[in-house]
This record gives structure tokens, C-alpha cells and sequence, in this order.
């Protein structure tokens, strides 16, 4: 035992003095090391220096840490988070938008009114003062930047349609750039406008249903805006696929969050000042409390759960689509896209009129006519009733 205490104090720097202990078990004797949580982090193997002496936890896993991680560390030992750092190089006046930051305190609900005043702005580590100079924070600039692509050129969102399962073909891609703000309305748009919508009719009013939860979008989205690690490089990623949704992002979970107690209502906040304005915008709520939602949404549709993978620089969650296969590889090699997109609203519909095509789809009723013409004259589908009445299905598989 007073061996172990001397390796472990010369193997690790800053050096770590473990309390090291046995306690009897029924018949058996344990060796037990407790280490508490240090002050001086990043701890590392002095034989492999701090460069790649640095090890982390993910799931069951102690992987090497790279430079990104060791750095955030560092902060987190120091009460310092990345989004309420200075940018030096930037200037408050030229870098920040003024009516950004006056909509921001205009709109939000349950406020007093408040005149927006350098003391404000350092409050809300929107600025920093340092040396009797004021800096833009990170925060600053992603939250109310007149160009945030200017100092965090990585700091953005793509987003991809694919077509079928594997992501060998872009159906359409948007880059969404400007403030965190703005991504989140921009890929908010772009997604919707690339899933699919049930329709009913009750009581002579149309009701609509998205094929997956929206609130699911919203929470997976808003998390990967908020939480992620803006200190690396690389930008996150939303891909939409024939049987799922993937959102990536960069960084691992902050804290002692991991894959296995997201559902215990836990919180650990990795950018407090970008929480707090989406708080205040009213577009997260109670934290800790989003996942929870989540998961509660894909149960109450019915559908398989999510998934969220951590990997050592990245966390993914895959939300499933309900869409369900409506045809064979090679008879969608047979139509083209404008078809194949009408062709999919029997996957959520038995029966579809044109002004339900017209609608889903925002499309003339003469276009809708002649795909919906087409669709039949290639027996895809099938024609009941005549005129405005008319309705269409699939035709029934041959035996």
C-alpha cells in the first residue's frame, strides 16, 4: 500500500496523493484507491508529458485526450468557460450588431424593459473589459456578431438531404451561417421543408402531423447549438436519410455528463452565457429537462427510440423517421424526383386527393394533376371517383 501511494505520486503531474485503503468483504479483501477531484486539471502520465499523457472517460472507455479537450480542462479548472473568453482581435463597435443586441432585450417575455448600457453588456458577457479596454466575448459575437464566420469560420451548421440510406447522393445542402440565432431558424427551415406531413380531416378542418416529433427536432437541434464545444474547429452537421435524422456535433458531453445519465434530468452548462440568451429568447426552458422530452415524444408516437452515440470528439443523436419504404430500389430508379416525391405521400396517407398534393407539396393544381396522371399511368397508383372528388392510392401488389 505505501508503495502504490509513492507510484501513483511520481507517475502523475500534478502530482495526485490517492487514499489508498482495504476493506474486508464477507471472506475477502479490497484494495480501494479514492481520488478526489482535483483543482489542477488536466492531470497526465509524466512519462508520456502533457501532450499525450492526458486520458478522459467515454462510457466504458479511457481514451487519449487531444489538445482541444486538454485545453477545455484547463478552463473548467479555472471556473473559465470558452463562450465568455475575449476575442481579442475583434471590435465592439465594428464586430457587434447593435439592433441585434436592442431586438434581444426588446423581445424578451417577462422582462422589465432595460436600456442596453456598457454595464448590461459586460452582465451578460456580451463584452469583457480588460485593461481598460472592452472585447467582444465569444458569446458576443455568435450570439449578436455582424459576421461570426469571421473570427469562428467552423462555427456554422450543414445540412444535407440524402437520398435513400447511405449518403452517396445529395438530394440538396444548405450551409447555415450568421449568428446561432439565425442557424437555428435557417436549419429549423431547412428540415421541415424535407420530411414529410400526415393529413386528416376532422370536422371539416385539416389537421397536419409531422412524420416524426417536432418538439424532438427542436430539443436535438437547440442542444447541438447550445452545448457544443465552439473551441473546435469543425462544424456541426444535420443529414436526413430515407429512415433517419443525424445530428452531429463537435465535442464531447460537457462535465460529468455522459451518454448513460442524460435521462437523470442532469445539467452542466459548457456555455452559460449562450444558455442564458436562449433562455431568455424563450427557446430552451428547464435544463436537463429536453432530452427527457425527447424520448417521452418518440414513445408517445410509437417509433423507435433515438440514439445518442459520444465518440471522444463528437456526440451524435440519430432520431428515426417514420416514413416507411413505398417502393423498390429499382422502380425509384424509374421515377424521376418530382414523382418520387408525390409517390411518397401514400407512405403516410392511404388515400391522397390533388389538393392534398397541392398543399403538402406547394405545388399548382395543373402540376399536381399531371403527377399524380403519370403516377397512374404507370399503375404506381390507382384512380377512384372523377373531378374534384377524385381520390388516389397505391395499387395493390401483385400475387
Amino acid at each position: 500500500m505505501e508503495s502504490l501511494d509513492r507510484m501513483i505520486y511520481e507517475a502523475t503531474a500534478p502530482p495526485i496523493l490517492p487514499l489508498v485503503y482495504t476493506r474486508t468483504m464477507g471472506d475477502k479483501t479490497v484494495l480501494c484507491i479514492e481520488v478526489s477531484k482535483g483543482m489542477n486539471k488536466p492531470y497526465y502520465r509524466r512519462s508520456e508529458g502533457l501532450e499525450n499523457g492526458v486520458y478522459i472517460r467515454v462510457g466504458r472507455h479511457t481514451l487519449r485526450a487531444n489538445a482541444d479537450l486538454s485545453e477545455e480542462l484547463k478552463w473548467q479548472s479555472r471556473g473559465i468557460t470558452f463562450d465568455t473568453l475575449p476575442v481579442y482581435q475583434a471590435n465592439t463597435e465594428i464586430d457587434i450588431d447593435k439592433k441585434k443586441i436592442e431586438d434581444f432585450f426588446k423581445k424578451r417575455k417577462g422582462r422589465p424593459k432595460v436600456k442596453v448600457t456598457p454595464q448590461l453588456l459586460e452582465a451578460y458577457e456580451v463584452n469583457v473589459k480588460e485593461h481598460g479596454k472592452t472585447y467582444p466575448t465569444v458569446a458576443g459575437i455568435l450570439l449578436f456578431g455582424t459576421n461570426p464566420q469571421q473570427y469562428f469560420s467552423e462555427a456554422m451548421v450543414i445540412c444535407t438531404h440524402y437520398a435513400g440510406k447511405e449518403g452517396r447522393e445529395a438530394l440538396a445542402t444548405k450551409d447555415c451561417i450568421g449568428t446561432i440565432f439565425e442557424q437555428y431558424r435557417e436549419a429549423t427551415a431547412f428540415i421541415l421543408s424535407r420530411l414529410y406531413r400526415s393529413f386528416t380531416i376532422k370536422e371539416f378542418e385539416r389537421h397536419e402531423a409531422l412524420e416524426v416529433p417536432e418538439i424532438a427536432l427542436r430539443e436535438v437541434l437547440l442542444n447541438m447549438l447550445v452545448h457544443r464545444n465552439y473551441h473546435i474547429k469543425s462544424p456541426a452537421k444535420i443529414s436526413i436519410y430515407d429512415n433517419r435524422i443525424e445530428f452531429f456535433s463537435p465535442g464531447d458531453f460537457p462535465g460529468p455528463l455522459d451518454a448513460h445519465n442524460l435521462l437523470e434530468g442532469m445539467s452542466f452548462l459548457r456555455n452559460p452565457a449562450i444558455c442564458r440568451a436562449f433562455r431568455e429568447a424563450h427557446l430552451i426552458e428547464k435544463l436537463g429537462t429536453g432530452l427527457i422530452a425527447l424520448f417521452n415524444s418518440y414513445m408517445q408516437m410509437d417509433l423507435p427510440n433515438p440514439q445518442i452515440i459520444e465518440g471522444t470528439t463528437f456526440v451524435k443523436c440519430v432520431l428515426p423517421r417514420s416514413t416507411p419504404e413505398t417502393m423498390s430500389s429499382q422502380q425509384k430508379k424509374d421515377l424521376s424526383q418530382p414523382l418520387k416525391s408525390v409517390y411518397d405521400l401514400f407512405g403516410i396517407a392511404d388515400e391522397v386527393t390533388v389538393a392534398q398534393v397541392m398543399a403538402t407539396l406547394d405545388l399548382p393544381r395543373s402540376t399536381a394533376g399531371r403527377r399524380l396522371a403519370a403516377l397512374v399511368q404507370a399503375k404506381f397508383i390507382m384512380k377512384k371517383g372523377r373531378g374534384r372528388a377524385a381520390r388516389y392510392m397505391r395499387t395493390p401488389p401483385t400475387t
